[in-house]
């Protein structure tokens, strides 16, 4: 495998395809100046011909990697036969790969939607109905307790309850509902707690806010005051499930189930938008004919996709994959002992490097890795995020490894180990 990185590019053809870009599109993204035009496996290659290394998978969407064989041709085959009917009728692919998904989870019943947003806006609609209908909590007044510094997506009603500024500002009025507690802290939640609540929405590992893990424990001890309380908890796994943290689901490593689960990204094998909502009986049957619903959500070609990414999730062992390189991952970055560097947390194939900004903000690492032929991104001002591909070649993963010391020791010399890196005030 040839693992040198890209020829510099002349950034012509590039400068002219972002140029036409912002001219039409919202200014709701700051990207990388790379324009990407196809992909294999764990590489990508931009318009003017350099590789690049996915270090990122679309923040787990391609956990499979780029257009694996498999899923393309389930998509294939499945658009030559039927692609879109909506759930007015029922399709020969929706009840196999919701068969599957149950399977997989241990839960009862699952309902498909599209976007990871629409599954979370679908468990709090269940989880509230529930509360409402089965719990007794008068109408209007049920409470979900989620956790500061969460991230489940940016519908209005998500945002509701965001803690970031920038995901709320301008955007009210807002939906109540939500009572905030402190991740990973016990007691926090617990105090939470009242007679209103109906359930504990929560990421098993925060993503958006820099790949942040509980304390060993926080995961068994909210499931046992959810089951004191009579209280639903509800994990959001669109980012950390299917294999991204070396198990199959995130919440495996506690030993617990949650009673309600989020699924999405991976779950559309790296092609299409596919989630799901899953849950036991006794909760999916608060939904009925016409409370609830997507055109298309459940699509026979999203069901033949999402079948055919569980099917290779499992056939690959992906999961133990991740398990196995992010092992790799996280011992070679924590080696570096840079002074840029405050932290290295995570769990298989997803690491956060928290850097000091003052020394050099995590863009600027982001943007000194692309030009040696990897992709990777930040999330705010002080953290690097790895999150490759499952299938990613371990000479792969360690070449992209090495980019990232050469950057971190560029950095070093170039700004200095004690001193703040220009313009990063």
């Amino acid at each position: 495998m040839d693992l040198n990185m890209p020829s510099a590019h002349t950034e012509t053809r590039t400068t002219r395809l972002i140029g036409r870009e912002d001219a039409v599109a919202a200014a709701n993204y700051a990207p990388l100046p790379v324009v990407l035009e196809h992909g294999a496996g764990e590489w990508l290659w931009d318009v003017d011909g350099n590789r690049y290394l996915d270090m990122m998978s679309a923040y787990s969407a391609v956990s499979h990697g780029h257009r694996h064989p498999k899923v393309v041709r389930a998509l294939k085959e499945q658009v030559d036969r039927l692609a879109i009917t909506s759930r007015a009728f029922h399709s020969d692919r929706l009840g196999a790969f919701l068969e599957k998904l149950c399977s997989l989870t241990g839960q009862e019943r699952a309902l498909p939607m599209n976007t990871g947003a629409e599954a979370v806006e679908t468990a709090i609609k269940a989880a509230r109905r529930w509360g409402h209908r089965v719990r007794g909590i008068p109408d209007n007044t049920a409470e979900i307790i989620v956790a500061r510094n969460n991230f489940h997506g940016r519908t209005t009603t998500i945002a509701s309850f965001s803690s970031d500024p920038e995901s709320k500002d301008g955007f009210g009025p807002f939906t109540p509902g939500f009572i905030e507690a402190e991740f990973g802290d016990i007691d926090s939640v617990r105090a939470a707690v009242t007679e209103r609540t109906c359930a504990v929405l929560m990421e098993p590992i925060q993503g958006e806010a820099g790949i942040i893990v509980p304390p060993d424990g926080f995961l068994r001890d909210l499931r046992a005051l959810c089951d004191e309380r009579n209280i639903l908890l509800i994990l959001d796994e669109i980012q950390s499930g299917l294999g991204r943290t070396g198990r199959m689901f995130a919440y495996e490593h506690e030993g617990i189930r949650p009673d309600a689960l989020i699924l999405g990204k991976a779950l559309g094998g790296g092609l299409l938008p596919v989630s799901a909502f899953l849950t036991r009986s006794d909760v999916m049957k608060v939904f009925t004919p016409g409370s609830h619903g997507s055109t298309y959500g459940g699509n026979p070609l999203a069901a033949a996709v999402g079948l055919a990414a569980l099917n290779v999730l499992e056939a690959e062992g992906l999961a133990e994959r991740s398990a196995r390189l992010g092992d790799i991952l996280k011992r070679e970055i924590r080696a570096l002992n840079s002074p840029l560097i405050r932290e290295v947390r995570g769990r298989g194939l997803w690491l956060g490097v928290e850097v000091d900004p003052d020394r050099c903000p995590a863009r600027i690492l982001c943007e000194r890795l692309m030009a040696r032929g990897v992709l990777a991104k930040e999330t705010h001002e002080s953290v690097v995020r790895f999150a490759p591909p499952l299938m990613i070649a371990e000479d792969a993963l360690i070449w992209g490894i090495e980019q990232f010391r050469a950057v971190v020791r560029e950095v070093e010399t170039e700004f200095g180990a004690a001193q703040p890196a220009p313009g990063s005030a």
